[in-house]
């Protein structure tokens, strides 16, 4: 007897396995880096802690708004499916077209080479310094001759994609197992290490030497020759430099609407997508929030690029920005490199794991309303859209070799927040297009703090396009190129 191909999903996921998604999603390896550039953004250590709790609280007000929308709508899809029910099926698609081509795909590729950089710590030969070969071209944009360059560490990179992949095409509960193991490790690693931290540093001056000049604003910069340049900020000039300090923060918190996607495969959706939603939201801000209290517990805030150790690049010029590893050094001693590259090694493993798995079903809803690739909307024996997986597998991949995602991670944001501004939006619309649809749970504090969100988040995206137009402009023809893209694929379809 021939066997069937599914249909639709098998609802197999509870609210833990949902909470581990988001958590672990959201953990890449942000948290140990981007606080370095913070502190040379905003200057004061109280500063720097403000960025935080701010991205922090921003996230789980837009995880509570998002909860009402995953109620109403329990499909695969998530956040593609409220956009095209709030607008109209441009503004859904846009969103996926930009969620394909850079938001998803790009971080995906992104937190791969990290995984590879940092698995060099124990393996050198994997690095990405390592190159396997080598293309000379001439780059008319720069006019001037040029390497393209691939390396064993970009390999690697791609192999690990490829293996999360496979790994989720056998079914959603080997790929459920996976996420649940390796969030619940480095959950349990990173609370070990604030513990250890907090110990370490109170017995160290260090955070009383912080806490002077804990609300000094200012922006430090340094040449090629480490000379320092510091501007004091004030009044407007500070909240501008916050808006563009939040670029950071906010990407290491992003991810955590991964869990809408796969919305088809929750069990009792209506309540366990926004109890998850919440859950994971607050974990990782309350580490994130601690995290940073060790980093000014155990390093000095200020220092310099032409150190000659840790305590002397402080957090701001940390060596490569690794604010962790400098911390952990504090903490462990030489022993502290091994110690954040394992770490961090669990922790972007588990991240790809839940951005791969959860990815693939915003594709697959594409499809459905034949806006993607057909094949992208079948499920194989296992219950999963295996052709979507395959589909963002190879184009991650691509972006692994090109070089090119580390600038295509610094227009993530604008978009991310401009989509984010619009699905929030939606849930005003709908009140008044849908006001019979059941909603077993509804935003908390609407309307006031889904209101709140649109505000803080549009601020920070004019902000973005003021200050960092390199960012942000590039994030917003991104978005735009989907709009003949789009046309096009809906005459492809009707021909």
């Amino acid at each position: 007897m021939e066997e069937k191909t599914p249909t639709q999903f098998k609802r197999s996921l509870g609210l833990f396995d949902s909470t581990m998604i988001v958590a672990g999603s959201m953990i890449g390896s942000g948290i140990f880096i981007v606080s370095a550039d913070i502190g040379r953004t905003v200057g004061g250590s109280g500063w720097m802690m403000l960025v935080w709790l701010i991205t922090g609280l921003v996230t789980i007000i837009a995880a509570l708004s998002y909860g009402e929308l995953a109620g109403m709508m329990p499909k695969a899809g998530g956040q593609y499916v409220y956009l095209r029910e709030a607008y109209n099926p441009l503004a859904g698609f846009a969103y996926g077209w930009t969620l394909f081509m850079v938001i998803q795909t790009g971080t995906i590729a992104a937190v791969a080479v990290a995984f590879a950089k940092f698995t060099s710590v124990f393996f050198p030969a994997i690095g990405l310094d390592r190159i396997v070969r080598s293309f000379s071209y001439y780059n008319y944009i720069m006019d001037r001759p040029d390497k393209f360059n691939i390396s064993r560490g970009q390999l690697f990179a791609i192999s690990t994609i490829v293996l999360l992949t496979i790994t989720n095409i056998r079914g959603v509960n080997l790929g459920k197992t996976i996420q649940t193991f390796f969030t619940s490790t480095k959950l349990l690693a990173l609370f070990g290490l604030i513990i250890c931290g907090i110990i370490v540093g109170s017995r160290s001056s260090m955070f009383t030497v912080n806490l002077n000049g804990f609300w000094d604003a200012s922006k430090t910069t340094a040449d090629d020759n480490g000379v320092l340049s510091v501007i004091p900020l004030t009044g407007m000039g500070i909240l501008v430099a916050m808006g563009v300090a939040m670029v950071g923060s906010l990407f290491s918190s992003d991810a955590w609407n991964n869990v809408t996607f796969i919305a088809g495969e929750i069990k009792n959706p209506q309540k366990n997508i926004p109890l998850a939603l919440f859950f994971g939201t607050s974990i990782v801000t309350i580490i994130y929030i601690l995290a940073n209290l060790v980093y000014i517990m155990v390093l000095p805030m200020h220092g310099t690029p032409n150190a000659t150790d840790v305590m002397g690049h402080g957090i701001q010029f940390a060596t490569a920005d690794r604010v962790g590893t400098a911390a952990t050094s504090m903490i462990f001693g030489n022993i502290g490199v091994y110690v954040m590259a394992a770490l961090i090694m669990v922790s972007t493993f588990g991240c790809n794991n839940g951005l791969i798995l959860a990815g693939a079903r915003v594709y697959y809803a594409m499809s459905k309303d034949q806006l993607f690739f057909k094949q992208a909307g079948i499920l194989n024996s296992k219950d999963v859209p295996a052709n979507s997986l395959i589909f963002q597998c190879i184009w991650a991949s691509i972006l692994c070799l090109s070089g090119t995602y580390g600038q295509l991670l610094d227009y993530i944001i604008f978009a991310a927040l401009l989509f984010y501004i619009l699905t929030i939006g939606g849930i005003f619309i709908l009140r008044r297009k849908q006001p019979d649809t059941p909603r077993p749970y509804k935003a908390w504090g609407y309307p006031f703090l889904p209101a709140l969100y649109i505000i803080i988040a549009a601020a920070i995206c004019i902000d973005l396009l003021i200050n960092k137009p390199t960012f942000a402009y590039p994030g917003l023809i991104i978005v735009l190129l989907g709009i003949p893209v789009y046309y096009w694929q809906k005459r492809n379809y009707k021909k």
